[in-house]
């Protein structure tokens, strides 16, 4: 009787998944720092080139970075950076988030616990540990946390409808991607110091009082540049 073939149809060895997250580190921090301008076509081919690695984490990175806005793709013509915020964009943007972020705080001071709020510490402390704000690289590792830091806090809310809302808007990208301002870290910090105090205390007033001051002045911050 012929032995039984138990070896499952597909072998072939996974990439590593740190390989295409270097690849979409690497084209996020281009895109966010104007390496690549907005508007300008992304060549597949000449990246993976300059990156030294196959096209295929080229293309699974540039889906990623489709999916938050940071490129868009064309029929027929492939990827490029995507443009910037107009200002009615940006204003309603910025609307949004002051109807659904203050409250959201407000749930997250109620429901976090300890540990994630000693995780949301520790993201905080990661951004007060950026000191490379005077370069565009550095900055566009200061958004990604400052991304982080809100997703966390909407997580924390318990509504996780609320947490897609938020997260579907990028706010970071189109914000950090749109004017580089090294002084906007430092007070993004001391606006987040105030709301993270807040929900540590459990003061869901106080958590959505800080947080709707940290967006109506990063509005001023962002919409005056």
């Amino acid at each position: 009787m012929a032995a039984r073939n138990t070896a499952p149809p597909n072998t072939e060895l996974a990439r590593p998944a740190r390989l295409a997250d270097e690849v979409y580190n690497a084209l996020y921090a281009r895109l966010m720092s104007h390496e690549i301008p907005p508007g300008h076509r992304i060549g597949i081919d000449g990246l993976s080139r300059a990156l030294g690695v196959s096209q295929t984490p080229v293309r699974e990175a540039l889906s990623r970075l489709e999916v938050q806005g940071l490129v868009v793709k064309e029929h027929l013509i492939g990827y490029s950076a995507a443009t910037q915020m107009e200002d009615d964009q940006l204003r309603q943007l910025y609307e949004l988030r002051l109807l659904l972020e203050p409250f959201a705080a407000a749930q997250a001071a109620i429901r976090m616990t300890a540990t994630d709020k000693r995780r949301l510490a520790a993201v905080n402390d990661e951004m007060h540990r950026i000191t490379a704000v005077s370069e565009r690289r550095g900055y566009a590792d200061f958004a990604r946390k400052d991304g982080q830091f809100h997703d966390m806090i909407c997580a924390g809310s318990g509504n996780h409808l609320l947490q897609e809302a938020i997260g579907r808007l990028h706010t970071h990208v189109h914000l950090f991607r749109r004017s580089f301002h090294a002084q906007t870290t430092s007070v993004t910090n001391t606006e987040h110091d105030a709301i993270l105090a807040a929900i540590r205390d459990g003061d869901a007033a106080g958590a959505e009082a800080a947080m709707r001051v940290h967006i109506e002045t990063s509005s001023k911050r962002f919409m005056e540049s």
